[in-house]
C-alpha cells in the first residue's frame, strides 16, 4: 500500500523531500556521538598529521582498527573527513582540521558535540518537566555539558572579545589598559576571565559563578595560565557576588539561564562604579519568531529547551527568558534593573553584544 493510497492528497514531492531532511537529521544526531569519540581519542588530530589508512591510524592512536574504521567511514559520509579511494587512506582537509584538530581555532567544533551529546542525557528528566513544569538546575546535569559548554564558547571568545567586542564598548578598553577592577558574573570555568587578564596585566578580575565544580576548574585553569595572581574566583549566586565599584561587569551568555535577571541586573548595577559598563553577552536573536526560524534559532531553541529553560525555571521567580530573548526583552531587563543607557554594541552570527551604564 502506497503513501498516496493512505492519504491521496499527499504531494511525493513535498514528502520525499522532508524524508531526506529527516535522514540527513537522523545522520547529525548519531554523528554527533561520533565527533565527541574523535576527539576524546585523539584522532582528528592524529588525521591531521597527514593520509593515513585505517590500520596506520589505528596503530597511531592505540585503537582498534575495526572500530577506527566503522569511526573513519561515517566520518567520510559525513564530510568530516576526506577519503582517497586511490590510495584508500584517510585525511583532514586544511579546513577540516583547522575546526576540528586545533584547539586554539576561532571555529574550533568538538565543544558544541560534547554540549549537545550532554543535553540529550537529560532528555527523561526534560520530558517529564513538560507535564510538571519543574526545572532541572545547571549544576544537576552530566559533566558533558560543562566541559562542552566550555569547549563551545571559547573559540569564539577567543576570536572576539578582546579583539572587537570590548573595544566595540565606550572607555572600556582605555581602563582595563589602565587597570581596572572587573567581575566576570556566570563564569563557569573559567574561559572568558582568563582571556581578559591575559590581554590586560595591569587590571584585577574576578569570576563568580554558583557552580562548585566550575569555580574548582576555573581556579586550576588560572594556574595553568599564570594569571592566578589577578584572578580571583569565588562561588556566587548572580543576585549576591560580592564587591563595589567594579569598573566593568561582563556577564557571558548566562543572563537568559537565570531564574531572576531583572534581579541579577540591579545587582550588577548597584556592583558598579558610577561610571562602569555592564557588558551583557547574548546568544544571537530577533525579536520576533518568525525572524528566528533558521539553522541558528534551531540550534539555540533546542538548547535552551534542554537546558537554559529548565535552569530559569528551577530557580526562584523562574522568568525563563530562553536562549532566543532577542534585544527588546534584554532590554526591558536592564531597565526594569535602573540601567539608563542601553545599546547593541556589535554582534557576529552567533551573538549580540549589549552595553549598559547606570
Amino acid at each position: 500500500m502506497s503513501a498516496t493510497t493512505l492519504a491521496p492528497t499527499l504531494d511525493m514531492n513535498k514528502l520525499n523531500s522532508f524524508i531526506g531532511q529527516f535522514v540527513m537529521d537522523l545522520g547529525a544526531a548519531v554523528h554527533s556521538g561520533m565527533v565527541v569519540i574523535g576527539e576524546k581519542l585523539g584522532l582528528y588530530k592524529a588525521l591531521a598529521n597527514g593520509p593515513v589508512t585505517s590500520a596506520e591510524l589505528a596503530a597511531k592512536t592505540h585503537t582498534d582498527e575495526r572500530y577506527l574504521r566503522e569511526w573513519l567511514s561515517s566520518q567520510a559520509a559525513g564530510g568530516y573527513v576526506t577519503y582517497d579511494e586511490k590510495t584508500n587512506k584517510f585525511l583532514l582537509s586544511e579546513e577540516q582540521a583547522f575546526a576540528l584538530a586545533n584547539e586554539d581555532s576561532p571555529a574550533y567544533l568538538p565543544g558544541a558535540f560534547e554540549l549537545a551529546l550532554g543535553s540529550l542525557a537529560a532528555v527523561p528528566r526534560i520530558a517529564e518537566s513538560f507535564r510538571t513544569g519543574a526545572g532541572m538546575g545547571w549544576h544537576e546535569h552530566v559533566d558533558g555539558v560543562f566541559h562542552g559548554c566550555e569547549k563551545f564558547f571559547r573559540p569564539g571568545y577567543a576570536a572576539n572579545l578582546i579583539s572587537t567586542w570590548i573595544p566595540s564598548l565606550q572607555d572600556v578598553q582605555a581602563k582595563l589598559e589602565a587597570g581596572a577592577r572587573v567581575a566576570d558574573v556566570g563564569c563557569g570555568k573559567g574561559a572568558s576571565t582568563i582571556l581578559m587578564a591575559k590581554a590586560f596585566p595591569t587590571s584585577h578580575f574576578f569570576g563568580f559563578d554558583y557552580h562548585d565544580k566550575s569555580i574548582e576548574a576555573a581556579r586550576e585553569s588560572a594556574i595553568r595560565a599564570g594569571v592566578e595572581d589577578r584572578v580571583t574566583f569565588e562561588v556566587a549566586k548572580a543576585k549576591e557576588f560580592p564587591g563595589k565599584n567594579y569598573d566593568f561587569v561582563a556577564v557571558f551568555d548566562c543572563l537568559h539561564d537565570m531564574g531572576d535577571p531583572i534581579g541579577a541586573a540591579a545587582h550588577v548595577r548597584q556592583s558598579l562604579a558610577k561610571d562602569g559598563t555592564w557588558m551583557v553577552v547574548e546568544p544571537f536573536a530577533n525579536d520576533q519568531l518568525k525572524d528566528n526560524l533558521n539553522p541558528v534559532g534551531r540550534v539555540y531553541y533546542s538548547f535552551s529547551t534542554l537546558l537554559c529553560t529548565p535552569c530559569s525555571r528551577s530557580q526562584e521567580v523562574g522568568l525563563c527568558l530562553g536562549a532566543q530573548a532577542g534585544e527588546a526583552r534584554i532590554r526591558g531587563v536592564a531597565k526594569s534593573a535602573g540601567f539608563s543607557r542601553f545599546r547593541r554594541a556589535t554582534e557576529t552570527p552567533f551573538n549580540i553584544v549589549y552595553e549598559a551604564r547606570p
